[in-house]
C-alpha cells in the first residue's frame, strides 16, 4: 500500500489522503505513518468515521494510550477516550472553550503525554480552527542572549498557574490532583533531536530560582516568539478529521470564534511518550 501525502505548510503538518484508519494492519504502513509523525509533528488523516472503541483502537498505531487527567470527560463506551465540547459550562454558567490559550497538554504530569489525537465528530460552520507552533522554530529565532538565559532553568508545572488568564475545568476529584513537577524550559526532542523551547503559561506556576516578577516577565517575553505567524500551522477542522500532533515540539491553542449555538464536538486520545 503506498500512502499519498502533501505538506500543509513550510514546516509542519502534513495530510495523508485515501487511507481507512480502521483496515490498518501493515506494519510497513504503521512505521510509515510514524514517520510522517516524527518529521513533519502534525498528522492529518481525512475522512475517517470511527466509534469512541475504533478510535482507541487506531490512536494505538502511533504508541500505547496515556490516562488523561481529568475523568469529567471521560466517555462511557471507553474511559480513555475523552470528549471535547463547547456545550460544557463553569460553574457561574460561562462557556467553557477546551484548548483556548496556547499551552502543551498535561506539562503538569511527570512524563507528559508525547502526542494528543483529535477526531472531529461535529463541527461548526466556520472558525474554530487550531494552530499549532512549532517550538524548535521558536527556539531558533531566539536572540543569543536569552538563549543563554534560559539554558539552565526549569520551571514548576501544576494543574493550574494562579498566573494563568486561562481558568481551566477543575478536576472531578481534587484529591486526585495531579503532583507538582519541574520540567526544563529548553529540551532536546529525543527522535529529531531538534531543540525545543518548553513552556506552558496556564500550567507553570514560576520558574526556578526567579521570583514571581520575574517568571511572569520571562514567560511574557518568549510569548512574543511563540506568537509570531511564520512558526505557526494553522488547522481548518473537516468532519471526520483525524490529526494528530507532537506535543514534545509543539504549542497549540483552540479558537472560539464561532457560533456557540452550533456544536463543537471531538473525541480526545493521548499517547504515552516512551523514550
Amino acid at each position: 500500500m503506498r500512502i499519498i501525502s502533501r505538506p500543509l505548510s513550510k514546516h509542519t503538518g502534513v495530510e495523508i489522503l485515501d487511507i481507512d484508519l480502521k483496515s490498518i494492519t501493515n506494519e510497513t504502513v504503521i512505521n510509515e505513518l510514524n514517520n510522517f509523525f516524527s518529521e513533519y509533528s502534525v498528522v492529518v488523516i481525512r475522512n475517517q468515521n470511527l466509534n469512541p472503541n475504533e478510535f482507541y483502537n487506531s490512536a494505538q498505531i502511533f504508541g500505547k494510550i496515556f490516562n488523561q487527567h481529568n475523568k469529567k470527560f471521560a466517555l462511557k463506551e471507553n474511559n480513555l477516550v475523552h470528549y471535547i465540547s463547547n456545550k460544557d459550562k463553569f460553574e457561574d454558567g460561562k462557556t467553557y472553550i477546551p484548548g483556548a490559550g496556547y499551552h502543551t497538554d498535561h506539562s503538569n504530569d511527570v512524563n507528559p503525554p508525547k502526542a494528543t489525537i483529535l477526531h472531529a465528530k461535529m463541527l461548526p460552520s466556520s472558525g474554530g480552527d487550531t494552530q499549532f507552533v512549532n517550538m524548535h522554530l521558536v527556539y531558533k529565532a531566539l536572540p543569543t542572549g536569552l538563549k543563554n538565559k534560559i539554558k539552565n532553568l526549569e520551571a514548576l508545572h501544576v494543574y493550574q498557574s494562579s498566573h494563568s488568564k486561562r481558568k481551566l475545568m477543575s478536576l472531578r476529584n481534587m484529591k486526585n490532583k495531579q503532583p507538582e513537577v519541574t520540567h526544563p524550559l529548553v529540551r532536546i526532542h529525543p527522535e529529531n533531536k531538534k531543540t525545543c523551547l518548553y513552556i506552558n503559561p496556564i500550567r507553570i506556576e514560576k520558574i526556578i530560582n526567579l521570583s514571581t516578577k520575574e517568571t511572569i516577565e520571562l514567560l511574557d517575553e518568549l510569548m512574543l516568539y511563540v506568537r509570531k505567524p511564520e512558526n505557526e500551522y494553522r488547522h481548518k477542522w473537516k468532519d471526520g478529521d483525524f490529526v494528530i500532533w507532537d506535543n514534545r515540539i509543539l504549542m497549540h491553542k483552540a479558537n472560539g470564534d464561532y457560533n456557540m449555538d452550533e456544536d463543537r464536538y471531538l473525541y480526545r486520545i493521548m499517547i504515552q511518550n516512551e523514550l
